[in-house]
């Protein structure tokens, strides 16, 4: 179907296409998305009217790719196994993170003396804190910053509850481009909150608890009400296409009630 999935091998196939077409070897460069790129409406409702004996709409992906510090916008059409598309955007924002790239910038503040020493002022251990990264935000400025995301640091020692335990007043910026700390400042000394009382494990709760629920069963002696052939499900009288996609989540297209 025009309007199915990307599959593994298909996301496979982009990668294999957008690497040859910009080697890795001599560039920077990070997948921030790879989706369906969607058929014209008419395309596909034209292809529904005739199918099967018509050829379905071109099968194209639609990709963003951060390549030597540029958003690239990039259109692959599986037909051609080529791109057909390579726009660079140059317009306010940037492409979502990627989990390497946190993993990359919470580790820069292990390794910089400065942090490590507002641990040890505030009399906390390193090995018990944990970092994470969060996107800086854009309030109206008319240069762009850069691809900046803010360093915050949590406290465990007694608890898996790390948000219950900020290290706070520690400003850590991270640029991921150049992958290095861009600012940081240690304005004053916060107490971390206690970790008592904070574990929500079911293991470290304590009573009194609240009232048992009972028990519950669902069955359908009939069998469900609806049918699931590949991405069409049949609900009730309801008829549509159900398809997934990394940033938007399910969606749900050609859409039909049948009114009797």
């Amino acid at each position: 179907h025009p309007l199915d999935s990307l599959t593994p091998n298909e996301f496979i196939r982009v990668q294999a296409i957008v690497n040859q077409s910009h080697p890795t070897s001599t560039t920077n460069f990070t997948f921030q998305y790879i989706g369906l790129n969607e058929p014209d409406k008419q395309a596909v409702l034209s292809w529904l009217q005739n199918h099967p004996t018509t050829i379905p709409p071109p099968r194209q992906a639609f990709v963003v790719a951060r390549i030597n510090h540029q958003t690239h916008e990039l259109i692959v059409d599986f037909s051609r196994d080529d791109i057909v598309s390579d726009r660079i955007h140059h317009g306010f924002g940037y492409p979502s993170l990627t989990f390497q790239e946190q993993i990359d910038a919470d580790q820069l503040v292990f390794n910089h003396a400065p942090f490590l020493a507002a641990l040890n002022k505030r009399g906390l251990k390193v090995e018990q804190v944990v970092c994470g990264s969060f996107t800086v935000g854009w309030f109206g400025e008319t240069k762009q910053n850069g691809r900046v995301v803010k360093i915050m640091c949590y406290y465990l020692d007694g608890t898996v509850n790390l948000y219950m335990r900020p290290i706070e007043a520690i400003t850590v910026t991270v640029d991921l481009d150049a992958m290095n700390i861009i600012h940081f400042q240690d304005r004053l000394v916060v107490p971390v909150p206690k970790a008592a009382g904070t574990d929500y494990r079911e293991s470290k709760q304590k009573p009194p608890f609240g009232p048992e629920l009972k028990g519950i069963t669902v069955v359908q002696p009939d069998g469900p009400s609806f049918t699931i052939d590949g991405s069409r499900v049949r609900w009730a009288n309801w008829d549509f296409h159900l398809s997934f996609d990394a940033r938007v989540g399910p969606i749900v297209s050609l859409a039909s009630i049948y009114d009797t």
